[in-house]
């Protein structure tokens, strides 16, 4: 999929659905967005295979080994099913559901599945590029969360509302959110949703 500056301006919906599905090593994967960072951590869409930063949905259907991105930092986060195990480097990880876990791309990492498939939500930065972060918000309808610029929210769970000005438009599950400093987009409901943020090192 080729991300264009439409899909990267402030208060863009991207639907996962619309997005390209293809075949990786261990299931499916659904590209949401992918590019760079601008002086000013703008977001500027990706030229090709050209990016420092790209997110993704992918399902991890075979246990088996990952494949390395040297060079990149990877952020993955459990959305459906219960539980991947991850020995990385060795070291054995329990990854649950909705609990983020940052681990460099040029590990070797292998993946087992004692409950059954997964659903995860990847990041993916370049190391002395971009800098990532994934967290796990609760959504109120007493509290707004704003998104900001070079920030993404993804609908994980429950239902919500995206408001922006006097418009509001409902989110579907794992709709992705693009944020901005101006009107920043505001979202309503209940529910989790992952605020993934990029900034320059």
């Amino acid at each position: 999929m080729t991300t264009t500056n439409r899909m990267l301006a402030a208060g863009t919906i991207l639907h996962l659905a619309d997005s390209t599905k293809r075949k990786w090593a261990h299931g499916e994967v659904r590209e949401i967005a992918a590019g760079k960072l601008g002086p000013d951590a703008t977001l500027l869409p990706a030229e090709g295979n050209a990016w420092d930063w790209r997110l993704s949905v992918a399902s991890i259907e075979a246990a088996g080994d990952f494949t390395r991105y040297d060079g990149l930092d990877r952020t993955l986060t459990v959305i459906a099913g219960e539980l991947l195990e991850l020995t990385i480097d060795g070291a054995a990880h329990a990854v649950e559901a909705l609990r983020p876990l940052r681990f460099s791309g040029d590990s070797a990492v292998a993946a087992a599945l004692p409950t059954g498939d997964v659903l995860a939500l990847n990041l993916i930065t370049r190391t002395g590029a971009v800098r990532g972060n994934v967290r796990i918000v609760e959504l109120s309808k007493k509290r707004e969360q704003h998104l900001f610029g070079a920030q993404f929210g993804v609908m994980l769970q429950g239902k919500a509302t995206m408001l922006r000005g006097e418009s509001e438009e409902t989110l579907a599950l794992r709709d992705t959110v693009i944020g901005g400093e101006e009107d920043s987009p505001r979202i309503s409901g209940r529910g989790f949703m992952a605020v993934v943020s990029l900034d320059l090192p």
